[in-house]
């Protein structure tokens, strides 16, 4: 027999006796009911359990800690006149203050229930002068045997509530799971504004996925394994980043001294996690760190070797390009495709020559001979050797800098109980092998998000070869809340007409089925790249007119000049400040201009897609080896699918020039089929 869906699936060790007996018991009801243990732990007199049937009837249970002893002491009181006995008072009002709080009356539209596992239902009843109306029932330990001839199902109410008053409830007993109206972009539904409710709950899925595996070991004891892993694989729009911050709040407050990492690849989205965060908390948490990973590292820099600024773009490529000409110019290797292999090098845990001819190479997108690896691994080398010359390093340098120190000196390095990853696609193999160093061996927590959609996948990478076993630690979530059917369903068309060879298993795929309707992208076509950021301009001057909030529009530009642009652009129609890039400053009352690379894990309801003919000529090169081309369009197509993915309910691109435009070609397609 199938038993039945409990919130969170494993108790939190610190449950009372009571409570946990009752937790297992309930555990082992059939399938057709749903139970939550109530965990806010801001709020500690609250009913222990919610329980709700296939049918909608809903039952809230109070566990009492009382002991057999004392019924016979309310004995004594009944028979002393007393007009109530204390056995099961704290219990009920605990109870009826919820019922008033959620706007109901206990035992017209809901139950309520105290349990008394340490004392026998006979006796249980006979502590109990009448039951008033409204009152909570009492029952004893035979509901927590099976074979003891009592049932759940008799507690139950006899009316079931519909789908949004089971929700109201929800929101009471699970304040937890409540989702602020201002920090999500989804749009609500009809029912939701009739009953007035402006905010959101997390889904069973997210919910599940915040509460799994909430403890650490005791003080003195180890994990089995180095460290507790949870991986959450979700299209765009999941919750991902939500589910993130509040298995944070929860764990933050179940564990005020642990220490706690919170990681992501950009500053933008670093920015909006910690704000969101904040403003979820209610305050700052000085036990949490919130960077990106490249500037955790270099707070955390070597004391032996000076900080060194990266190389700019434009420099590393000049000094890439020397070392080309020099060992790969006559070859089949083009500029980019060293770069590319540099960058994929750098990625990795450092590696000898000879490691190097043995290494897959799988999705690195052109082959290469036992010769021409040594061939590419010298000019590598020689690369490095000018890097250190001219007493300079690239980025790619930073983390391998930071793990070959941790090898000698780990006490360097500062250790954490708990470390969060998100937009996990984007981090190479050697930052996660950094990462597991951070954690406290045998009773740490490593807890990753990704969408493996967005990029991770295109560089041949799987959480096993991480060094991340994900077997039965990943939950997947294919329902998004973010955007529209319309939204979704151009970038996925997008993405396989790019992308035909795409194997099925490197893309999750979205329900659209349950996803709201809306309206379909739209492309804006002007004469000429420098048109562009005088007709965005003109569009944001437009919406802010019309009384959209400054906040609610984001620009995501292919080139970061473009970026810089756009910003002047905005403000010299608006005033100063009112655009601004992300990556500088945190969330506030300013339109959003950043560029694609750094739009990762951003939300917003109208987002502008500016500069796609850079991208689209880049990939039509003459220059480009066929190798090489595939491998660019498929690094576009992933930054494309993130950038689309973005938006809430309105999606604009802006296109320079006339002809070839396949944003125009998918639209058209999509309309036909509308």
């Amino acid at each position: 027999m199938m038993m039945a869906r409990i919130l969170p699936e494993t108790p939190p060790q610190n449950l009372p006796g009571e409570v946990l007996r009752t937790f297992k018991a309930l555990k082992g009801l059939p399938d057709n009911f749903i139970i939550w243990h109530h965990l806010a732990p801001w709020e500690p007199e609250s009913p222990d359990f919610l329980i709700i049937d296939y049918q909608g009837r809903v039952l809230l249970v109070k566990v009492s800690r009382a002991s057999a002893d004392q019924t016979s002491k309310a004995a004594q009181m009944l028979l002393m006149g007393q007009e109530e006995a204390p056995l099961g008072k704290a219990e009920g009002e605990i109870l009826l203050r919820f019922a008033k709080t959620a706007g109901m009356q206990p035992g017209e539209i809901f139950e309520t229930l105290c349990v008394f596992p340490n004392i026998p239902d006979e006796k249980v009843q006979a502590s109990r002068l009448e039951r008033m109306n409204g009152d909570s029932q009492w029952v004893g330990r035979e509901i927590l045997k099976p074979d003891a001839g009592f049932r759940w199902e008799d507690l139950l109410p006899v009316k079931a509530l519909k789908r949004i008053e089971i929700e109201k409830v929800r929101r009471h007993f699970s304040p937890e799971i409540i989702v602020p109206n201002e920090m999500t972009v989804r749009p609500k539904s009809e029912a939701e504004r009739k009953m007035g409710l402006e905010d959101y709950l997390l889904d069973y899925d997210q919910e599940q996925a915040v509460k799994a595996e909430l403890d650490l070991p005791p003080e003195g004891q180890r994990l089995s394994t180095d460290f507790r892993l949870n991986i959450i694989n979700g299209v765009a729009g999941s919750g991902k980043t939500l589910i993130l911050l509040y298995r944070l709040r929860l764990l933050a407050h179940q564990y005020p001294n642990k220490k706690f990492l919170i990681l992501t690849h950009n500053r933008p989205l670093i920015h909006d996690m910690e704000s969101r965060f904040v403003r979820l908390a209610g305050r700052e948490m000085p036990n949490i760190e919130w960077e990106t990973f490249s500037r955790w590292c270099s707070q955390h820099w070597p004391p032996d070797r000076k900080w060194l600024s990266p190389l700019s773009m434009q420099a590393r490529q000049y000094r890439i390009k020397e070392v080309w000409e020099k060992h790969l110019a006559d070859t089949s290797i083009s500029i980019e495709m060293l770069r590319g292999e540099i960058d994929w090098l750098k990625d990795q845990e450092p590696v000898s020559q000879k490691d190097y001819l043995a290494i897959s190479r799988r999705g690195r997108g052109f082959g290469l001979t036992d010769a021409m690896r040594k061939q590419v691994f010298a000019t590598v080398t020689d690369y490095q050797k000018r890097l250190r010359a001219q007493n300079t390093l690239d980025w790619g340098d930073v983390p391998r800098i930071i793990w070959r120190y941790m090898q000698d000196h780990p006490e360097y390095f500062p250790k954490y109980d708990f470390i969060f990853v998100d937009e996990a696609q984007f981090f190479a193999p050697l930052w996660f092998a950094i990462i597991k160093e951070l954690l406290n061996p045998g009773n740490a927590h490593l807890f990753v998000v990704a969408d493996p959609t967005q990029g991770f996948l295109g560089r041949g990478a799987s959480w096993r070869s991480l060094g991340l076993e994900a077997r039965g630690r990943s939950q997947h979530l294919k329902r998004s809340y973010r955007t529209t059917r319309q939204i979704m369903e151009f970038a996925t068309l997008l993405y396989r007409q790019r992308l035909p060879n795409e194997r099925d298993d490197d893309i999750l795929v979205p329900d659209m089925l349950t996803m709201p309707e809306g309206v379909l992208p739209q492309v804006i076509s002007v004469a000429a790249s420098q048109d562009e950021n005088e007709l965005i301009a003109n569009e944001i001057e437009r919406f802010v007119r019309e009384g959209y909030p400054r906040q609610d529009l984001l620009v995501l530009h292919a080139t970061g000049e473009g970026a810089d642009g756009l910003v002047r652009a905005i403000n010299s129609r608006l005033g100063n400040d009112a655009a601004m890039n992300p990556k500088n400053t945190y969330p506030g009352n300013y339109v959003r201009v950043t560029t694609l690379n750094a739009g990762g894990g951003l939300e917003s309801p109208i987002v502008f897609i500016v500069g796609l003919r850079t991208l689209f000529e880049k990939e039509q090169s003459l220059r480009l080896s066929d190798e090489e081309r595939e491998a660019l369009i498929k690094s576009n197509t992933r930054k494309l699918y993130m950038a689309i993915t973005r938006a809430g309910q309105r999606l604009v691109f802006t296109y320079a020039g006339a002809g070839g435009n396949v944003l125009d070609d998918l639209l058209g397609r999509l309309g036909r089929s509308a």
